[in-house]
């Protein structure tokens, strides 16, 4: 028997929780006594813990009682993730994971472990309007900002909230085989493999910034005339600069290159287009300065892991 465990703290996100251990407990249905999963919460606090949505959840036992190793230590997600509110699962967390076989997190859970010092040479990930801030807290870490779950050796992270039913799906797979898995996602009309990665649900294009600069005139400008045909040379006229100093001043100012901003942009018009309108292709292509259906499908295929057709049968 295999034994799960999950680090719940105040305010966590009940989803974070709640989605992989239902599918430990939906995929003990089709497996032998000796076979299942043991499952466990262990709470920061004694007694019953509040969740982010406000449903009160009683753990089976405080850290302090945790004394264990688990085939699996998870970490859940949620705004109560900033873990310096509570130094002693920070200083528990080490020694629980090096009695256990594998550990991992849902969500932000991943900044608990961060703050424990076990992300350091491990690549990972969390959610996608997080990683950024994934990547500055812990240098030390790989963030991998596409993915929906990353495996790196006996560390297994998620993006948000239902990234974790897709991580415990992968470990029920490895543990028990593929075909336990897929009757588990089955069970719980979910996928067993998404298409594309967290890239899907996030914005592409970076946020431009309130201060009036060259070169936020020059993204507004851009951002409003996304149909006409844009090159280095044109945005830097516009912001009154040599190409050269412009690209490097773009790069510093918006951490990306001026035609990786174009092209992000269109995408993310494209994006809004297929999900608000019932535009034929070649009228969305055009709107967002693509040129043809050819074009934007490549860059579809090749950002977000979708042809546009599906991206707007699943966001529409």
């Amino acid at each position: 028997m295999k034994t799960v465990a999950m680090v719940l703290f105040p305010d966590f996100l009940l989803l974070d929780m709640a989605g992989p251990m239902e599918v430990f407990s939906t995929a003990n249905r089709y497996l032998q006594p000796g076979d299942r999963y043991q499952l466990s919460l262990i709470g920061t606090e004694p007694g019953v813990l509040r969740a982010s949505n406000g449903v009160r959840v009683q753990a089976d036992m405080h850290i302090d009682q945790a004394r264990g190793g688990y085939d699996l230590l998870l970490v859940s997600g949620g705004p109560g993730a900033s873990s310096e509110r509570c130094p002693p699962l920070l200083e528990w967390l080490p020694g629980a994971v090096g009695r256990s076989v594998d550990y991992g997190s849902i969500c932000t859970g991943a900044f608990i472990l961060g703050h424990a010092g076990l992300l350091d040479g491990y690549r990972v990930t969390t959610h996608w309007d997080y990683t950024e801030r994934l990547v500055r807290a812990f240098p030390g870490a790989t963030v991998e900002t596409d993915r929906i779950y990353v495996r790196d050796r006996n560390l297994i992270t998620s993006g948000g909230v239902t990234a974790g039913i897709d991580l415990a799906l992968a470990v029920v797979a490895r543990d028990h085989g593929r075909k336990v898995a897929q009757d588990v996602a089955k069970l719980l009309l979910v996928v067993m493999k998404r298409q594309g990665g967290q890239a899907q649900f996030s914005p592409l294009t970076a946020p431009v910034g309130a201060r009036e600069t060259p070169v936020t005139r020059v993204q507004n400008h851009v951002l409003e005339h996304l149909d006409e045909t844009f090159g280095i040379e044109r945005m830097a006229g516009l912001a009154n600069m040599s190409a050269r100093h412009f690209s490097r001043v773009f790069a510093r100012e918006v951490n990306m290159t001026p035609m990786a901003f174009l092209q992000s942009a269109r995408i993310d018009r494209a994006r809004s287009l297929l999900e608000t309108s019932d535009l034929p292709l070649k009228t969305v292509a055009y709107k967002s300065g693509f040129g043809s259906v050819r074009h934007m499908r490549f860059l579809f295929s090749e950002k977000l892991g979708l042809t546009p057709t599906q991206y707007r049968q699943q966001f529409s």
